[in-house]
């Protein structure tokens, strides 16, 4: 779907406003572009008086109704679509298991693959729409061969493809970004909010995991699995400090170690396996990170799935550069391996592969091979 495209008839879209500036804004353009816009807001938690603490989460009933508010400005039709059952069993519930199994996952993904563009798109096709409506930073247009493609916002400091980088084809016929192609700053995205007479336009940006309201990922994930001393030992298995559960952990951190005593070069250390089996946390010197090549399963591509090896560039997080890389599937599982050693890769994040500024797909980390030749995760 181009962006600038000419329609002949207005689409009938389902804006997912979450009660912040951008889903407001995109909602606004999307009306004033002539489609025929209802608005919605996600009610994701069971308990949402729970889910924001200052800046935090997205999902609390004042959220639901800094939505309403924007709605009415706008003029368009709102609704609340009570989503928490489904939330908690693709995301959070997902989330835990994760951390659990040793991996360090991403919810924002999960959430625009089995909420946002899976229940909601769903939902919003069986109701008639034709398209589903975000505030996030991407953009869609037609390609060569006629099928939409998903690349990089105009303005590559708010791009947010990568947690986009989990929708098919098919999903992304029916996506609209109407901000992926804005090259402006956040403020002036607020000083069209402020132009448009939505009160959100000074609201501050939700982030971190929204259903962990006081950010405290290690306290949450100790409350739900409990917790359970284990050891934090050097590469060599001796015994260096000790810990309350090895999920609370993942590669490449460096604080909250409790290690009382420096290493013998006096260097940091940093986490560079986690062991759930035997509850072990190894830690070693930041070279140690060094990875080479990894494998990942469940791909999902945006459009058809590449044939044999090639050269890409590759995003390993939500916030981080690229990175050129190698990459060919096979049997399902993809292996890709780096031009550069690269730092701080976890199996069960995300990597999402590009050519150029089109998304070619994402796949999950399973394992990564340090430059040493070993084998993590």
């Amino acid at each position: 779907m181009t962006q600038n495209s000419q329609r002949p008839r207005p689409l009938r879209v389902l804006a997912a406003m979450s009660g912040g500036v951008d889903s407001a804004v995109a909602a606004a353009r999307a009306a004033e572009a002539g489609h025929d816009v209802t608005g919605v807001h996600l009610a994701l938690s069971a308990n949402p008086q729970s889910f924001r603490t200052g800046a935090r989460g997205c999902c609390t009933i004042e959220d639901s109704r800094d939505a309403r508010r924007a709605a009415d400005v706008i003029g368009i039709p709102f609704y609340v679509w009570d989503l928490a059952e489904r939330f908690r069993e693709d995301v959070v519930e997902d989330f835990v298991a994760e951390y659990e199994a040793g991996r360090t996952p991403n919810p924002c993904l999960r959430c625009n693959e089995k909420i946002k563009f899976a229940a909601l798109l769903d939902k919003a096709l069986a109701l008639g729409f034709d398209a589903v409506c975000t505030g996030h930073y991407a953009t869609v247009v037609m390609g060569p061969d006629g099928a939409r493609e998903l690349h990089r916002a105009s303005d590559m400091a708010k791009d947010q493809s990568y947690v986009l980088g989990v929708l098919d084809e098919r999903q992304l016929a029916h996506a609209m970004f109407p901000l992926g192609d804005t090259l402006t700053t956040k403020d002036e995205i607020r000083a069209e909010a402020e132009r448009r007479g939505l009160a959100v336009a000074k609201k501050p940006d939700s982030h971190d995991i929204c259903f962990i309201a006081d950010g405290d990922t290690q306290g949450f994930l100790a409350d739900r699995l409990g917790r359970a001393e284990g050891d934090i030992v050097d590469e060599s298995g001796t015994k260096v400090g000790s810990h309350d559960g090895a999920f609370g952990f993942t590669i490449g951190q460096r604080k909250g170690l409790r290690i009382g005593h420096p290493a013998p070069d006096g260097k940091p250390r940093y986490v560079l396996d986690i062991s759930p089996v035997d509850n072990t946390v190894t830690v070693g010197p930041a070279a140690a990170l060094d990875v080479t090549a990894l494998t990942a399963h469940k791909p999902r591509w945006c459009g058809t799935a590449p044939t044999g090896p090639g050269d890409y560039t590759a995003q390993l997080r939500a916030h981080g550069g690229e990175t050129a890389v190698t990459a060919e599937l096979a049997g399902g599982t993809l292996h890709v391996r780096f031009e550069e050693p690269v730092r701080g890769v976890a199996p069960g994040q995300a990597i999402v592969l590009y050519d150029g500024t089109r998304v070619v797909g994402s796949a999950t980390i399973a394992t990564t091979e340090r430059r040493r030749g070993a084998l993590a995760g």
